[in-house]
């Protein structure tokens, strides 16, 4: 036993080996490829996202069927249209409802607009301070809100607000390329699906059929990782879209109290989608409900949103975080909002949505070499 312990002491002390240091080096060459060429496809990355989602419910919906006597492809054709079923009802009663309640908002721009300016000239009153942030020296920027923002973009600069905003104007004229994308997008993602899921035996074979070609060694490296990842970020997606749908509930409540109910179906739409961006979600759906409740309450009312979000996103911090999505997922605030903005920078929107399953999964299951347990029911 001591001669054991002085050996390895020994070993330790000479540091790694050749063998040690190759093997290591093209481990980092492998992820380093897989990354770079994810990295260059990452305007792939909404129909990649889409077409995972979509089939691990559809294989899911497979799998409970499977108690069921019948052929595989009734089950993935019954699964399919139930899926088809929901979407289908869920985007024809909300469609409507939220292109009337987004064309009432862009209407009423202009006089949430009046009111912040109002608001801006009493705050500047009550407080001289703010005065010289309205001071931006641009005869043509008559809001006082106008100002404010020039002020806060530019430091003082004159005229780069004026570019930021014919930028604002070009997003807007490429807003109907962007939901045509997303639109073909979400319908090829259903297409692919389908597809993955009625042939998965016959692709999980061709893909393991890799490890006995010349590339095998790519394939043992990366094999297992990716598959326990993808089982991960599944139940990932799967618990966030419970508290997204909890989130939205209880958000919808409360716009019905604060008095702009004619907007539920919209503002709840905006607070659905940023429930799967972490930490910065919140603040990005605070925004148009404060804006909303601004004419109607006043900085009151505004408070009072501010508020019941803060509560109800207590409630998600910490009961539904830790009872629904567990705690395989938690992380310091600090940590993700450095994951988010290196995320962000880097992979854009995708980078704000996946950068802390990511991560997490890196840290907990590659680093610390934690199991990923399967949740796939088993078969009779």
């Amino acid at each position: 036993m001591t001669t054991e312990r002085t050996a390895k002491h020994t070993q330790e002390m000479q540091g790694p080996s050749w063998g040690q240091i190759y093997e290591f080096l093209l481990k980092a060459f492998i992820w380093g490829s897989l990354f770079g060429v994810l990295y260059v496809l990452r305007s792939f990355f909404l129909l990649i996202f889409l077409t995972f989602f979509f089939a691990y419910i559809q294989d899911h919906g497979v799998h409970f069927l499977e108690r069921y006597r019948g052929p595989r492809w009734m089950r993935v054709t019954v699964s399919a249209v139930l899926l088809l079923g929901v979407l289908t009802g869920i985007g024809s009663y909300l469609v409507p409802r939220i292109i009337d309640q987004g064309q009432v908002y862009a209407d009423k721009y202009p006089g949430y607009v009046q009111e912040i300016d109002q608001t801006i000239v009493e705050l500047s009153n009550s407080y001289p301070i703010l005065k010289p942030l309205l001071e931006t020296g641009d005869s043509e920027v008559d809001s006082p809100s106008a100002r404010l923002l020039q002020s806060l973009i530019s430091g003082g600069e004159h005229g780069v607000s004026q570019e930021g905003l014919r930028k604002t104007i070009g997003v807007i004229r490429g807003l109907g390329q962007t939901l045509l994308g997303i639109g073909s997008a979400f319908l090829l993602a259903l297409l692919f699906s389908f597809l993955i899921v009625l042939d998965l035996p016959r692709l999980s074979e061709g893909i393991k059929s890799f490890g006995d070609t010349r590339v095998g060694w790519v394939y043992h490296e990366v094999a297992e990782s990716i598959s326990s990842f993808g089982r991960m970020l599944g139940r990932a997606i799967e618990a966030q879209l419970v508290i997204a749908v909890i989130n939205t509930v209880l958000t919808a409540v409360l716009i019905q109290f604060l008095g702009v109910g004619d907007k539920t179906a919209f503002l709840s739409l905006i607070v659905f989608l940023c429930s799967f961006i972490p930490v910065a979600g919140v603040f990005f759906s605070s925004v148009p409900i404060c804006l909303s409740v601004l004419p109607v309450g006043g900085l009151g009312g505004v408070g009072l949103a501010i508020l019941f979000i803060w509560i109800i996103h207590m409630i998600e911090g910490y009961i539904l975080n830790p009872k629904i999505y567990g705690h395989h997922m938690r992380m310091n605030p600090v940590i993700v909002l450095i994951i988010l903005t290196v995320g962000g920078k880097l992979f854009h929107i995708w980078g704000l949505i996946l950068g802390v399953p990511i991560c997490t999964y890196v840290f907990a299951h590659i680093i610390q070499k934690r199991p990923v347990k399967s949740h796939r029911p088993s078969k009779n």
